[in-house]
């Protein structure tokens, strides 16, 4: 890091602290040649992700988007609608990803859900799958009925 004062190449940190509930870190470091201190700031480096619709086109991934859907999913069930938001979120950044389909992103909410809390992957899967008539919600509900007694 090269000292904004001098403009010399080394450093050392004398004092770390975590800011933005731990996301980011502030080091307070000294320049070895002329002894004035600076502040950095060091934080991780998140991958843009997009979205690709059902009709093709690209919009950046929205947090908020995915996060309402699961709530209402949650909405008076003992599941941490939060939680399992971060958990997407998380599992995309990690894996790097750039792009994700939106069937994908459902499909992976549905995983999640379908783990944790029968009702809450019901309700999702009846908004996400648009089912058209009883005969379709039946169907699903028997395979997952099916799965339970396997």
């Amino acid at each position: 890091m090269k000292c904004p004062n001098c403009g010399f190449a080394d450093s050392k940190v004398i004092d770390s602290r975590p800011i933005e509930e731990g996301n980011s870190i502030r080091r307070r470091r000294e320049c070895l040649a002329c002894q004035k201190r600076f502040t950095t700031f060091e934080m991780i480096e998140s991958v843009q992700i997009f979205v690709i619709k059902k009709n093709g086109t690209k919009e950046p991934f929205d947090r908020s988007k995915m996060l309402a859907g699961i709530l209402k999913a949650c909405q008076k069930r003992p599941l941490n609608g939060e939680e399992i938001a971060s958990e997407i979120e998380n599992e995309l950044q990690n894996n790097m990803v750039k792009e994700i389909t939106s069937r994908d992103l459902g499909e992976m909410i549905m995983q999640k859900l379908r783990t944790r809390d029968d009702v809450a992957y019901v309700r999702f899967v009846s908004v996400y799958r648009e089912f058209k008539d009883l005969d379709t919600f039946l169907a699903e509900l028997r395979e997952m009925k099916g799965a339970q007694e396997s």
